[in-house]
């Protein structure tokens, strides 16, 4: 699964927590963050994190165009309220196209916990037929072209 993390500023030291709390799930899964969200938790728990832009320079809208095509599974959004309506502007983008594409998303630590209980049970794999770039479709692609049997 892909899972898509960000933390503002100051949400920083709790995804840290977070991700040592749930580093064994975490690991079994690719991880993508926003630069400074990444370093952290590659940094706490020494997790294979992909970077992308800083969440004010176009990170938050990396994600919100990997949702929009179903390439991201899960997102986990730790962020700050008290923050100025252009971010709240790129919050709401996000938020609907994760509604919009059935895409579970977390805004607090409560239901981050949830989501990823949740993955590790099993409760999100429909989304490895919902995502073009799971193992589960790739192996599909690969057997129609008779590269794989």
């Amino acid at each position: 699964m892909q899972i898509a993390i960000i933390a503002n500023d100051t949400k920083k030291e709790l995804i840290s927590q977070f991700c040592i709390a749930y580093c064994g799930i975490f690991a079994k899964h690719s991880l993508c963050a926003t630069k400074m969200t990444a370093k952290t938790i590659e940094q706490a728990t020494g997790l294979k994190v992909e970077e992308l832009l800083p969440g004010t320079q176009g990170g938050i809208q990396q994600i919100t165009s990997r949702v929009t095509y179903n390439e991201i599974d899960l997102v986990i959004y730790l962020r700050d309220i008290n923050r100025s309506l252009e971010s709240l502007t790129r919050d709401y983008a996000l938020i609907r196209e994760c509604d919009i594409n059935n895409v579970p998303v977390a805004t607090n630590i409560a239901t981050a916990e949830i989501l990823i209980c949740a993955l590790d049970r099993g409760d999100l794999d429909w989304r490895e037929i919902v995502n073009p770039t799971s193992a589960y479709n790739v192996k599909k692609k690969l057997k129609s072209k008779g590269i794989i049997q």
